[in-house]
């Protein structure tokens, strides 16, 4: 039957592929990163290096003359409503336009990210290419003999796990954007406070040093899988072995 024939020829791929990830690309893989991590670009020790200026100027004080006290001033926008009230009656600041244009984005950080990202998504994608290739190599299910089994099972799970972590890491990188974000907005509304733009270099120096955590796990995560793998690779490969071979 057609269909046999490639679904045999997708199983050979697959065991093809991450025999060769296993004991080709995982320990390329791990020095690459090891390099990495002795890369200047991720081992600034003054991290003033890597704030990124705010180009927000602090506007006039406008100066309320009608208002005496705070509930006038909650009362403003109502009165200027009814009677057609002084412009100067306004409660709050209000932002329409950025003045030097789009407020960009943490520069030194965002070229760190777009270099991370592209790991992440290597690791997802061979640990599911070796997860399928074990799970393929599970015999069927019989009672006893099944400490083999077992071992894949372990295998396959930690290959699940580590998929896990590495997924997160980029939702990490989505909630950073996210995060200094609001805060930007919030000091664009609230130049005078200095809170905020402190919090914004804050923010920027910890996912400065999350990424370098990322690379160290990632290249972490390789180094586990190898090791674990090769250990374990005859029993991966034949989960029982014959009771007649251990007869003569």
């Amino acid at each position: 039957v057609e269909w046999k024939y490639k679904v045999d020829a997708f199983r050979e791929r697959i065991t093809s592929e991450a025999e060769d990830l296993v004991a080709n690309f995982f320990p390329k893989k791990l020095l690459e990163l090891d390099h990495f991590l002795k890369d200047p670009i991720i081992n600034i020790a003054d991290l003033k290096e890597i704030h990124s200026e705010i180009n927000l100027t602090v506007p006039d004080p406008i100066l309320l003359s009608n208002l005496h006290d705070g509930l006038e001033a909650q009362n403003a926008k109502k009165r200027k409503l009814e009677d057609g009230g002084d412009e100067a009656m306004v409660t709050g600041t209000k932002v329409f336009v950025m003045p030097g244009g789009m407020m960009k984005s943490n520069g030194s950080l965002v070229d760190l990210i777009e270099k991370v990202k592209p790991e992440i998504r290597t690791l997802i994608e061979k640990c599911n290419t070796v997860k399928m290739w074990v799970q393929l190599l599970i015999p069927r299910i019989e009672d006893g003999n099944n400490f083999g089994v077992s071992i894949q099972e372990e295998t396959v799970a930690e290959l699940r796990t580590v998929e896990g972590e590495a997924a997160s890491y980029l939702d990490q990188i989505s909630r950073y954007y996210i995060t200094r974000a609001k805060l930007v907005s919030k000091i664009a509304k609230y130049p005078h406070v200095e809170d905020y733009r402190r919090t914004v270099t804050e923010i920027d120096e910890k996912e400065y040093i999350s990424l370098k955590i990322i690379v160290s796990e990632l290249r972490n995560q390789y180094v586990t899988l190898h090791d674990m793998i090769l250990k374990n690779i005859e029993k991966i490969k034949r989960p029982r072995s014959s009771n007649t071979d251990a007869l003569y």
